[in-house]
């Protein structure tokens, strides 16, 4: 019997730890209020974002596949209102990946490039999988619903990829900025689905210069940040995109100028490297690619 007891409770244990290791790894959604009817839930990729109007819920991003109750568990928890509307940042899979996990009818809104991209995706080329694209686009800007509902779609040109929506919350002055801006760190830059290296910096920082009256920023994949980190990013892309066609002038190959960057001090912080796709040397190959056409 105290054999038993033992067991039940080394398991129990080892369970409670797993828990703690899948929610450090981002296994397991969380909720958290950005500001009055809006939250960021977090976990299963990118950052979801659920915002609470007169007419239901409106969610940005629906992380990687299978995760369609996690998000729909979590915003129960804060209204009982239905999901009417998704708006998809960009195509990844760890943003759009849940998208047919919702019930039906849901508006499905994202830039037009972003649907031709989402076209080329397994999971959206059968009959059934073509309802959860989107339904309603735009090239260059885009305002949904009225008064403190309303919500503004921009964009600004190519970056992480050929897509990204910025996505504004008028009345709370928060914006969603999907994968353009993900981390503080070099941007994982998609070629394959149009994003660009040299064109990155002037497309943050229209952005930046365009949009008035937002102060808080939901990243792709990191904590709620600010309209100013939202502005040192497009500086730390120009400034290393600058640094970069130096090394290109000078004859280095992209390897060695992506060793040899001389960044500013205030960007000691940022990530050079986020795994084999993304880091500087990567990043530095791409746009001599690009500068190379």
């Amino acid at each position: 019997m105290r054999r038993i007891v033992v067991l039940g409770v080394v398991l129990v244990v080892g369970a409670v730890a797993l828990v703690g290791r899948l929610a450090a790894q981002g296994n397991v959604a969380e909720i958290e209020q950005v500001k009055d009817n809006l939250y960021v839930i977090t976990g299963g990729g990118g950052n979801t974002a659920a915002f609470v109007t007169e007419g239901g819920v409106v969610v940005v991003d629906t992380k990687n596949p299978e995760w369609g109750s996690a998000i729909l568990d979590k915003i129960r928890t804060v209204t009982d209102k239905p999901v009417t509307m998704i708006i998809n940042t960009h195509t990844h899979g760890d943003h759009v990946g849940s998208n047919i996990d919702f019930p039906l009818p849901v508006e499905f809104v994202a830039h037009a490039n972003t649907k031709t991209n989402m076209e080329k995706m397994a999971p959206f080329q059968s009959a059934t999988g073509r309802q959860y694209l989107p339904s309603r686009t735009y090239t260059d800007r885009l305002s949904l619903l009225d008064g403190d509902d309303q919500i503004d779609l921009y964009y600004f040109g190519r970056g992480h990829t050929s897509g990204d929506s910025i996505v504004v919350f008028r009345a709370l002055g928060v914006a969603h900025t999907g994968d353009l801006f993900a981390w503080k760190g070099v941007p994982y830059i998609d070629v394959g689905n149009g994003g660009s290296g040299v064109e990155y910096p002037k497309t943050v920082l229209a952005a930046v210069d365009a949009i008035q009256g937002v102060d808080t920023v939901i990243p792709g994949h990191s904590p709620v940040m600010t309209w100013a980190d939202f502005r040192e990013f497009g500086e730390f892309n120009r400034d290393f995109l600058a640094a970069v066609e130096r090394g290109k002038a000078e004859g280095k190959s992209a390897s060695e100028a992506a060793a040899s960057l001389n960044l500013p001090a205030r960007y000691a912080n940022y990530a050079m490297s986020r795994g084999t796709l993304t880091s500087a040397e990567s990043n530095a190959e791409k746009i001599y690619a690009e500068l190379n056409r």
